[in-house]
């Protein structure tokens, strides 16, 4: 399973279960950063194994792009990207 950075996954395991991240760095196969702006700040990301994730096909373009590009971004946008991402599955259900 590929998984991208600014892509949307959610902790299936440990005391954060059921808490939606972003994806904002990958260490190898196995590991990657997580990060929610809240608890969770970009500066100081959660080093999680990708099997303990439910990774979904969501992707934040406008984060992605900029943590490709090594530009920095804010907690502030992680946050606001998260919160529409779940207002929009709200909307789904």
């Amino acid at each position: 399973m590929n998984i991208m950075l600014g892509q949307v996954v959610y902790s299936k395991a440990g005391r954060d279960e059921g808490r939606i991240f972003i994806v904002s760095g990958i260490i190898d196969d196995k590991y990657v950063f997580v990060s929610d702006g809240d608890l969770r700040r970009y500066e100081n990301p959660k080093k999680k194994k990708i099997k303990h994730l439910n990774i979904t096909a969501a992707i934040i373009e406008s984060i992605s792009q900029k943590l490709n590009s090594g530009i920095k971004i804010t907690n502030a946008e992680i946050r606001k990207a998260l919160a529409e991402v779940k207002a929009a599955e709200a909307v789904k259900e």
